[in-house]
């Protein structure tokens, strides 16, 4: 898995506890090793978990050692990305993109 920097790994064993419990609402970005555009937005994913860590958790699920939470969530493109408030997926997006354009999407996410 590419990893971004200063973004947390969860798998499904820790899925539970890291996102659908966390305090923050948390973005995960359901990735993989040979997807080519997960690695375009690792630095994007990088500097939004830097600039955003008071009101949002980034994290990364590789899909291929953690089957199981990808299915649960009906996740079959990467990269997808999806925004989890207390314990519910509110928000879904598949495929890279720019950093301003991801900003303004997550804009209303609290």
């Amino acid at each position: 898995m590419i990893k971004a920097a200063g973004v947390d790994e969860v798998t499904d064993a820790n899925f539970a506890d890291e996102v659908l419990r966390a305090e923050l609402p948390v973005l995960v970005e359901f990735t993989a090793d040979w997807c080519g555009p997960c690695r375009q937005l690792a630095p994007v994913l990088s500097a939004i978990a830097e600039e955003e860590r008071d009101r949002l958790r980034v994290v990364q699920l590789d899909v291929d050692t953690n089957p199981g939470t990808a299915a649960a969530y009906g996740v079959l493109s990467m990269p997808t990305l999806m925004v989890f408030r207390g314990g519910e997926p509110v928000k879904s997006m598949v495929g890279a993109r720019p950093k301003r354009r991801l900003l303004q999407e997550l804009a209303d996410v609290r």
